[in-house]
């Protein structure tokens, strides 16, 4: 008994009555308070999602509308049931992924670490652009997603918490602090990694990106994560893979760790003969976009390709051999 037994036909019977009697005296009837962040949207027309959630229980056969005390609104349960069951629950409230933070701090290093209005054309462009990050999905994104005014406030939490700043500075976020904080440190480094977002989002090459696997996915990559899933794609383009493992083997008799030397074979036979993973030593914005050479690559096992994409900034093979002497 709870949300997991909602149905879409439940939520449509208690929208529809929602509908019939109006917001107020929905809530009123059921003892629902205001939404103020959570809506689930039909037709173009918002209604309280916990509200509709808690009604609709009472259109399930034998059940009755739970009570607001009965359980917990927001992202993780009535919102993620809703969307479960093909309704749209926006969330105004989306955190900025280091990517986003990346390029607003780009068009601040244009206007000297001064944040911008609304209204200027930076701001309107970069709102622009972020529509296309593939982070979340429009079926979250509410309607003010990254609009001008977002993003020239963002520039504001960013450029007041510059050292040279001398008013108050806004709240901000973490993620704000530590990407300024990078591209006062790597200037050139942080630049070549937000033009390198941007000529992936101008040229739509995110479009055919596999979603990273979680464990894989490091939030805090200095490259971001769009450019981190183009780098795990290209480690696991399986021609190449045969390629390298081809080459390895004109001077080596058996497939080995580049790193640790371990030896699947050696260890599990026949089974692990070949067994190997490859890394992609440059990542992308100090690359770029071209052609992959045999010696770009290396071969590891699986725990030397973990530690090397574990953390920030990743391990070469070299700081690797380093650590395990």
């Amino acid at each position: 008994m709870g949300l997991s037994d909602l149905t879409a036909d439940a939520v449509s019977a208690a929208m529809s009555e929602y509908d019939r009697i109006g917001r107020e005296a929905f809530r009123e009837k059921y003892g629902f308070g205001a939404a103020s962040t959570y809506f689930v949207v039909r037709d173009g027309k918002r209604y309280d999602s916990k509200a509709v959630a808690g009604v609709a229980h009472g259109y399930l056969p034998g059940r009755k509308p739970m009570q607001s005390s009965e359980f917990t609104g927001g992202e993780q349960s009535v919102a993620r049931r809703l969307r479960a069951l093909g309704y749209r629950v926006p969330n105004e409230r989306l955190d900025w992924v280091r990517d986003e933070v990346i390029l607003a701090c780009d068009i601040l290093v244009d206007n000297n670490w001064v944040y911008m209005g609304a209204n200027d054309p930076r701001v309107i462009e970069l709102s622009a652009l972020l529509q296309k990050l593939p982070f979340y999905p429009p079926e979250i994104r509410g309607d003010k997603f990254r609009n001008p005014n977002g993003v020239g406030r963002k520039t504001a939490d960013i450029a007041t918490h510059h050292p040279d700043y001398r008013g108050k500075p806004t709240k901000g976020g973490a993620t704000d602090r530590e990407v300024l904080a990078e591209f006062l440190e790597h200037p050139q480094e942080m630049r070549a990694i937000a033009a390198a977002i941007r000529k992936t989002l101008a040229a739509n090459a995110f479009e055919q990106l596999p979603q990273a696997p979680v464990d894989d996915e490091d939030e805090s990559a200095p490259e971001g994560r769009l450019l981190q899933r183009q780098h795990f794609v290209r480690e696991r383009d399986r021609k190449l893979r045969r390629k390298k493992i081809a080459d390895y083997l004109r001077t080596h008799d058996r497939v080995a760790c580049e790193v640790c030397e371990f030896d699947f074979e050696a260890t599990y036979g026949e089974r692990g003969r070949e067994y190997t993973e490859v890394h992609h030593i440059l990542p992308l914005h100090a690359s770029g976009e071209t052609k992959t050479k045999l010696e770009d690559l290396i071969l590891l096992c699986a725990n030397c390709h973990r530690m090397i994409h574990r953390s920030s900034p990743w391990l070469t093979p070299d700081q690797l051999r380093f650590l395990i002497t």
